[in-house]
């Protein structure tokens, strides 16, 4: 070990990054010892096309236009950039040399061929920049979906600002690591032939969840993630081990009935959806059809509401075990129309007798049908409000042995709520309920063969008919999507939805159908990035184009499927203008071309210096984060007025204090303000403003110090 860290010292000496790369495998290699152990590969580098080259980035050194020859894998450092009659030219720098060499050197590199990468150890500041928007709704207080295109790391990092542990729900379906190019490692396809093909994914999946982790509510919230029969026994370790607080649970779902034949093997029908459940969350009953889900049902609520015995069976059911609640039940001996009298006083002595029951009346004692002594289920004061409440009621009259019913807690609430509207009250007092208004709800078992899960009648054929035949391979079910949602956020109309592998966008789709059903407003935030098929780099290389290129990135996910399907199914209208043919089936039958009362805007991540963004340069990049940590509803503010401050229904920015007096009296005017920017670097000049908008109930951020620490610290917040 000794000789391990002299070696990992002198790297750090000759190459602080190779160091630290090794400081940090050595780190991973040693610390785990149990549990899920896997290859803790280098950190991701990931290519941002696009992005303006500047001095200090690391670059990749593109291949001729039409050529074919094969990319360099090689990082290269900027030393300088210099400006020619030719444009601009760069001086470059072998990024990771080996330590006993000296770094090679380029001169003379035109810009126009470089593209900068990023790796994921790298600090980011992120800003996005508005490339469109949708606007389904008058209401201007609605919320928008968000479609950012992003390397989705590098998003999520950018949500720690906006939204740390403040997510409702995350859904994600990741790359199923087939072999057939479906995602890449280090800006290369991870083939089936690949020896590290599993570790690369774990660790690829590993990063991402565990910053998710720091953006769900802890208290309350679900991750929940599709997958194959390839990688669902590491994936299901992966969630263990990076939540180790969860409750976890695995469903099968029939996704193709008809199953997709495999040579030699059985044709596959279903896939598998881990829900990682934290705080509090849970599946909630649902009004579900019984035969559809094939009567896989649990914690099945009755269609009548249930009336539970007093006196307590089972465990600590004896007298001696809770001598408390022993106690007299006394009753208005009428045996024609039986009715509470009052509750007696807990009795610690012998002689049943010493208790005289008030005149008119008899005791009920919770004696156990073999005739020793019982106990009820809830104290004496509890059981008279609840007699008072109409929760208690009286069985067949038997004198002192008459049997006595109550309303648990969740049958109550079930009544408070509505659920089983009162009729009127019985003669004992106890409630009548309309029982015919309740439909029957319920959690349904772990294998779902549903036919709306059909991922090809409702995954492939909608897509086509929304964006055109061939955008898309393999779209998962709306309605699968939106049925495994509506178990976490039926309850929570103002939820905000993550997904940050939504491929063709069925995520933020099935969130503006459940919208719908019930008149919530949610919002979805939708990730993904723009790659280009494997199939469709080939054509485009050949017509002398590269990543960057308007004509290739046209053709990536995000600008091709993504940002057109969310479009398509707000305006209810194909890309080409022509109305969505066909119906929404199941839950909420309508035609597509009606499309939905929602809003969206979609996003381009990018890069900015922190000096920029520390001298108030960056305003417009950082202006839709700050819109987003707000709720996501309204205008976005992207420019200040001379005044120097603006205000919209969710948030305000104030940059002149001066000015302050204006402001607050502005925000107190508006309840709905949920946060408040303040930029200003003066410690006491924020403490001055907190003080005067403490009554406003809104969260006070302080621009930029906040945003900076934040992506600054975000490295060790993810490491532990």
């Amino acid at each position: 070990m000794s000789r391990l860290n002299e070696l990992i010292t002198q790297a750090k000496k000759e190459n602080p990054r190779l160091g630290a790369a090794l400081e940090q495998e050595f780190h991973a290699r040693t610390s785990r010892t149990f549990g899920l152990v896997f290859e803790q590969h280098l950190s991701e580098e990931v290519e941002l096309p696009g992005r303006p080259v500047r001095r200090g980035d690391n670059v990749h050194v593109l291949v001729p236009r039409g050529s074919k020859d094969t990319p360099d894998p090689r990082t290269w450092r900027v030393a300088g950039i210099d400006r020619t009659d030719d444009g601009r030219v760069a001086r470059l720098v072998e990024a990771h040399a080996d330590t006993d060499e000296q770094p090679e050197t380029m001169d003379a590199v035109p810009v126009a061929d470089l593209v900068v990468t990023a790796e994921h150890d790298d600090v980011i500041y992120p800003g996005l920049v508005q490339t469109g928007e949708v606007i389904g709704t008058d209401d201007e207080s609605a919320p928008f979906h968000s479609v950012i295109n992003a390397e989705n790391y590098h998003a999520l990092k950018m949500l720690t600002y906006t939204h740390y542990h403040s997510i409702d729900c995350i859904y994600i379906d990741p790359p199923y690591n087939t072999g057939a190019k479906d995602w890449k490692y280090n800006n290369d396809y991870v083939d089936a032939d690949d020896g590290y093909r599993h570790s690369k994914w774990l660790s690829f999946m590993e990063r991402r969840l565990l910053v998710a982790k720091q953006l769900l509510n802890p208290d309350d919230s679900v991750l929940v993630v599709t997958i194959d029969e390839k990688e669902y026994l590491r994936l299901g370790m992966l969630l263990e081990q990076t939540f180790p607080e969860a409750r976890i649970q695995m469903v099968s779902s029939v996704i193709n009935p008809a199953a997709v034949s495999r040579s030699k093997e059985f044709g596959r029908t279903d896939e598998y959806i881990f829900f990682v459940m934290l705080g509090t969350c849970g599946p909630t009953p649902q009004e579900l059809d019984d035969k559809t889900w094939n009567g896989a049902v649990q914690n099945s609520v009755k269609a009548k509401l249930h009336w539970n015995m007093l006196k307590r069976t089972g465990t600590n059911a004896r007298r001696v075990d809770r001598p408390n609640l022993f106690y007299p039940i006394f009753l208005n001996d009428n045996p024609s129309q039986p009715s509470f009298h009052s509750v007696g006083a807990p009795f610690y002595g012998s002689d049943l007798t010493e208790v005289i029951p008030p005149s008119g009346t008899i005791a009920v004692w919770p004696i156990r049908s073999d005739g020793s002594e019982g106990n009820w289920q809830i104290n004496g004061d509890k059981f008279a409000e609840v007699i008072s409440d109409g929760y208690a009621k009286i069985g067949r009259w038997r004198g002192e042995d008459t049997t006595i019913y109550y309303l648990k807690r969740g049958e109550q609430n079930k009544v408070r709520a509505g659920l089983f509207p009162v009729v009127g009250h019985a003669s004992d007092g106890s409630v009548i309920v309309d029982e015919s208004a309740y439909t029957v709800s319920f959690v349904p078992g772990t294998n779902w063969q549903i036919p709306a899960h059909d991922a090809s009648r409702h995954g492939t054929n909608m897509v086509n008919s929304l964006v055109g035949r061939g955008r898309f391979t393999f779209p998962k079910s709306l309605y699968a999507v939106e049925d495994a949602l509506r178990f976490f956020v039926k309850d929570k109309p103002d939820a905000t939805v993550l997904d940050f592998f939504s491929g063709s966008g069925t995520t933020a789709h099935a969130v503006m159908r459940l919208n719908k059903q019930d008149g919530g407003r949610r919002r979805s935030i939708s990730v993904t990035n723009n790659e280009v098929s494997a199939e469709e780099q080939v054509k485009l290389r050949k017509k002398g184009l590269r990543p960057g290129d308007p004509e290739w990135e046209q053709w990536g996910i995000c600008d091709y499927v993504t940002k057109p399907r969310v479009e398509a199914a707000i305006t209810g209208r194909t890309p080409a203008g022509d109305p969505i043919k066909g119906d929404y089936k199941f839950t909420d039958e309508f035609p597509m071309a009606d499309g939905f009362d929602a809003n969206a805007r979609f996003f381009t991540l990018t890069y900015e210096p922190p000096t920029r963004v520390r001298h108030n340069r960056a305003f417009a990049e950082i202006a839709p984060m700050l819109w987003l940590r707000a709720g996501q509803t309204g205008r976005i503010i992207d420019q200040i007025p001379e005044r120097g401050w603006d205000l919209t229904d969710a948030y305000g920015v104030i940059e002149n204090v001066a000015a302050s007096a204006d402001f607050v009296a502005a925000v107190q005017q508006r309840e709905t303000v949920r946060v408040v920017y303040i930029v200003t670097n003066d410690d006491l000049v924020f403490e001055s403003m907190a003080r005067e908008l403490a009554d406003t109930g809104a969260e006070l951020v302080r621009l930029y110090s906040t945003y900076l620490n934040n992506f600054a610290f975000q490295q060790t917040r993810e490491n532990h």
